[in-house]
């Protein structure tokens, strides 16, 4: 780069810093003017305000919900899955994109959701899981459906307890699934434990279906989110083979909280072929929709919105509206969450676009409170300016009346000469003030009463 180059570019510099610097000073000139403030206060008021401004921009846009949630759901074919997919569909229509991560049920959700360095927003959590997990940052935006418990079995009469099938063979579903959770739960309180004589298969529900099929194990237990319903459906219809009938549902339900007594009605599954051909009572926990703590409460609103259109319809186990309902077992329910199941979408997500009531909505949250604020704020500045400025003003006041008190008693020359010094520097102090233009007349004011002070002052000395 040439030496010309370089003073050219310097002298650049030099004239944007000398514009910027004008412009600086026409806006402070401008903002003193207006408020009546001097020149320190004027750039604290202008530095303050800017802070502020960009603070709530910052806000603005900081606080926006994100177009994109992340939800765990469950195996290909699964309940789990195949709601997800509906979820995406409703969201899509409002302009958020919901990704579904596959995963092997309800405890690896679980696993995700807690684990903060896994990216995820959402996920199915069947209640009674949770036990030995850190859900304290954790919320349930509610419960969105039941999801029983099948025992698939073969069996020449029908087993009447549990612990019948003590010295069998079962499936208990794959390792940190919902489905292993709670059935092993259900087989302690009947003291059938792995290790025992009772030998339980953690394998998955195809395989399993397939060992039964074949009679190599005796029974199986599989639930909607690990299951497909094709499979449980082809179980119902095997000759020899039936659901078990939990007869002490009641007993169970009351034993463990999270669990609900729901009956299979005869012929729900088949009316033609009377299947099954009695009401059998199952056990159900209900699937929560799990969230983050940090989840924005506009998603939040459209999850629950979603979860409405997909989950309450009445079915075979619920009735019409049953979900989502604020259930709270182990997860704490969330207040945004409650919010919507008392009151529904707030004004904008109800009438408008997403993307419009989202906008709208922090435009009314952070600029408007900004405004409220902000505006008295500044018609506040130039009244405690003035104040400041004034009992700037009334001490020399002060000092001037204490001085013609003085001036009234027995005066030596000493004395004479001590208040001349004194009026000397009230006069000296007064001149050095900076006040602004809107005090003027107060410090003229003043100088005048100084001058009238003095003039009696050297008239008493002179007479």
């Amino acid at each position: 780069m040439t030496q010309d180059q370089t003073n050219s570019r310097d002298e650049g510099r030099q004239s944007l810093v000398a514009r910027l610097r004008l412009r600086l000073h026409t806006l402070q000139a401008a903002f003193g003017q207006t408020f009546g403030l001097g020149p320190g206060a004027t750039l604290s008021a202008l530095i303050f305000t800017t802070l502020v401004l960009l603070a709530a921009v910052f806000g603005f846009f900081y606080f926006a919900p994100p177009l994109t949630i992340i939800i765990t759901s469950g195996d290909a074919g699964s309940l789990f899955q195949r709601n997800a997919g509906k979820y995406a569909k409703i969201l899509a229509r409002k302009g958020v994109t919901l990704k579904i991560l596959p995963s092997a049920g309800s405890f690896e959700n679980l696993e995700r959701l807690v684990d903060p360095k896994f990216k995820v927003d959402v996920g199915f959590v069947q209640s009674g899981v949770a036990k030995g997990q850190n859900i304290d940052r954790l919320m349930s935006l509610g419960s969105v459906s039941y999801e029983p418990l099948y025992l698939f079995y073969r069996a020449s009469k029908p087993f009447a307890l549990l612990s019948d099938f003590t010295g069998k063979k079962l499936a208990v579903g794959e390792k940190g699934t919902g489905t292993n959770v709670l059935a092993l739960a259900l087989l302690a309180l009947n003291d059938i434990k792995p290790g025992g004589p009772t030998t339980l298969l953690e394998i998955d529900d195809e395989e399993a279906e397939k060992l039964l099929a074949q009679d190599k194990i005796d029974g199986v237990f599989m639930m909607g989110d690990s299951a497909a319903s094709r499979t449980m459906r082809d179980l119902m219809r095997t000759p020899g083979i039936t659901a078990f009938h939990f007869k002490q549902a009641d007993a169970y339900a009351r034993r463990t909280r999270y669990l609900n007594k729901l009956v299979l009605l005869e012929g729900s599954v088949n009316f033609g072929k009377n299947i099954p051909d009695h009401d059998i009572y199952l056990l159900s926990p209900t699937v929560e929709l799990v969230a983050r703590e940090n989840l924005h409460p506009a998603l939040s609103d459209v999850l629950l919105e979603a979860a409405t259109e997909v989950h309450g319809r009445a079915g075979r186990f619920q009735r019409q509206g049953e979900f989502p309902a604020p259930l709270e077992h182990e997860y704490r329910i969330s207040p945004d969450a409650l919010r919507y199941y008392k009151s529904g979408k707030t004004f904008f997500y109800r009438y408008l676009p997403f993307r419009i009531a989202s906008f709208l909505n922090r435009f009314l949250v952070v600029f408007v409170p900004l405004i409220l604020v902000l505006i008295p704020g500044l018609k506040l500045l130039p009244v405690m300016y003035r104040w400041r400025i004034r009992l700037r003003i009334l001490r020399w006041y002060r000092a001037l009346l204490e001085l013609e008190g003085d001036m009234s008693r027995e005066r030596t020359p000493e004395k004479h000469k001590e208040l001349i010094g004194r009026l000397d520097h009230i006069e000296q102090s007064v001149n050095q003030l900076k006040v602004p233009a809107s005090f003027a007349d107060q410090f003229y004011f003043l100088r005048s009463h100084i001058s009238l002070v003095r003039s009696r002052l050297l008239g008493d000395s002179s007479g």
